[in-house]
């Protein structure tokens, strides 16, 4: 695939450039990604800039805390690297990850409409808060307010990626949050 081929349509976001490290063109990146690893695997992937899409290979990867350091083939000096900082990393899917059954991209999810297993329309999924323990959908209401659903089985019945639905369970009290 080549910087022509690229459909940012299609694309998934596994990193955010934060800033630079040190002066021989390393990045530190912030993984969106569940498993931060996957950029021991990245043999190519694309930033968006001012210009265009840009290709990148990777050259050399570490981890250092929560972040990925990450230098790119060709790319050798601070300077050369500047305009990528608060940039999004991005794969093709054909790159992504194989998921399990019944795991879900989350940005296949958001913009989904959310109804509850009665058929009552509850509003649109705006986003999702990860945590360790469990994930929680926001669901924002027609009037304006927030829905929180916690992302356990006995509240998600399943996802149509292809309606844009998502089907859920809603247990005693959630609507009174």
């Amino acid at each position: 695939m080549t910087e022509k081929d690229f459909d940012i349509e299609r694309s998934l976001r596994v990193g955010v450039v934060v800033t630079t490290h040190a002066l021989k063109g390393e990045l530190k990146v912030f993984p969106t990604t569940d498993d931060a690893g996957r950029f021991d695997d990245l043999k190519k992937c694309f930033i968006r800039l001012r210009d265009g899409v840009r290709m990148l290979e990777p050259e050399s990867v570490r981890y250092f805390k929560q972040f990925v350091i990450i230098k790119f083939k060709g790319y050798d000096n601070i300077n050369d690297v500047l305009t990528f900082v608060k940039k999004d990393i991005l794969i093709d899917r054909e790159d992504a990850v194989e998921l399990e059954e019944g795991e879900y991209f989350i940005c296949d999810l958001v913009g989904n409409t959310v109804i509850s297993d009665t058929g009552e329309r509850l509003g649109i999924l705006e986003d999702v808060i990860t945590s360790a323990s469990n994930n929680v959908y926001i669901v924002k209401r027609d009037n304006g307010k927030e829905l929180l659903i916690p992302v356990i089985p006995d509240c998600i019945v399943g996802h149509d990626t292809e309606q844009k639905i998502t089907t859920v369970h809603l247990l005693d009290g959630l609507l009174d949050l």
